[in-house]
């Protein structure tokens, strides 16, 4: 079972890794704010984040499990996304730049708002999460989902208190050549992952 908590852990890293709207927002938090409003800041992401990756999970896996056809849809179709995904993390160019207010003095239910806006009004990251883990649990055995997506909550965790702690200790160190480095890396996991999860398709049927 704890091979199915590293896996869920490892992917839920390199789909929350990738720089996003909810990463731009705990990095220019860590950036502008106190250390104190850094973390309250990245603790809020983390539950938006792991309600969205639960919501994902279980959500899509039950209508997978109920029809095989829907089974093979969502792994053929994951399959092509989450290669797309891959592909487009290894291209992309990170920009640290966002609109987004980091107002030190911001009240912390309008952090709370923002936190749900760049998670659960974020159109991507809901597609992104739904094809990716409602996908993989298609794949995985029954009594292993518990372990897995424990380890995809796990990653949300750590990723995000990582990013308030690192930003906030080195605000003038880390720049955008770094972050691309971790999009290259995290583009070629979820590559891998795609792979896997076209060969679960091709074995499927």
């Amino acid at each position: 079972m704890i091979k199915y908590l590293i896996q869920g852990f490892v992917l839920g890293l390199s789909y929350v890794a990738p720089i996003g709207m909810q990463n731009l927002y705990v990095i220019n938090s860590s950036i502008s704010m106190s250390k104190k409003r850094a973390y309250e800041v990245a603790f809020i992401t983390i539950f938006f984040d792991i309600s969205l990756s639960l919501s994902s999970f279980f959500g899509i896996g039950l209508l997978i499990n109920r029809f095989n056809f829907l089974k093979l849809t969502i792994l053929l179709l994951g399959s092509i996304i989450v290669l797309y995904i891959g592909i487009c993390l290894i291209r992309s160019k990170p920009n640290l730049s966002t609109q987004t207010s980091t107002d030190p003095n911001i009240p912390i239910s309008k952090i709370a708002l923002a936190c749900f806006t760049v998670t659960w009004l974020n159109p991507q990251a809901i597609l992104d999460g739904t094809l990716l883990l409602g996908s993989f649990r298609a794949s995985l055995p029954l009594n292993t989902y518990n372990f897995f997506i424990g380890g995809v909550c796990t990653a949300s965790i750590v990723w995000f208190t990582f990013l308030a702690t690192i930003f906030s200790i080195f605000k003038n160190t880390l720049n955008e050549k770094i972050l691309k480095k971790i999009n290259i890396l995290c583009g070629c996991i979820v590559m891998f992952y795609g792979i896997k999860l076209l060969y679960s398709f091709l074995k499927a049927i």
